[in-house]
């Protein structure tokens, strides 16, 4: 038989990840992260950029899961960043660059918070705020594009990064 969000057996967690996305203002995305943070019990959101909108078509994504997710926007991604950083969060940028580590290689930290940085649908993550994160990584991937839609791989991302904190 198949279990539902009221028959199954899943212990309610909460992981000290905060998800922080750097213009991310697609309503439908916006929705989907709201969606995944909840199941994969993040800490909180912040979602930073102009023109963020919690409107109907975020709400009819996220299946009502803003009212459940700690979130807040703000205007600078690079400035919510900077703050985590001085209060000891490691800041891990999920970008694909010349340095960046492939995440089933990466060991996330368990001795401290971590922030998640998640980029833009169409630029990524400023350089600002990769030049200041503690790491970056990234999702091999191997097809022709070089690119995924941000809320999949903010899914395999928290994914991993769960996974490991377990």
């Amino acid at each position: 038989m198949q279990l539902t969000h009221y028959t199954s057996n899943f212990k309610t967690q909460k992981f000290p990840i905060t998800v922080i996305s750097d213009q991310v203002t697609n309503a439908p995305n916006i929705g989907s992260l709201f969606r995944i943070c909840d199941a994969f019990g993040v800490q909180k959101l912040i979602l930073c950029g102009e023109g963020i909108n919690l409107g109907r078509k975020t709400a009819k994504t996220s299946r009502a899961t803003e009212k459940v997710v700690e979130y807040a926007i703000c205007k600078s991604a690079l400035h919510e960043v900077k703050l985590l950083k001085e209060e000891g969060v490691s800041i891990i940028a999920l970008e694909i660059t010349e340095n960046s580590h492939p995440i089933h290689k990466f060991n996330f930290p368990f001795n401290h918070p971590l922030a998640l940085v998640i980029g833009d649908e169409n630029f990524g993550i400023s350089e600002s705020i990769l030049n200041i994160a503690d790491a970056v990584i990234h999702i091999d991937m191997f097809g022709q594009n070089t690119s995924m839609n941000v809320v999949q791989a903010t899914n395999i991302a928290l994914y991993e990064i769960t996974k490991q904190l377990r």
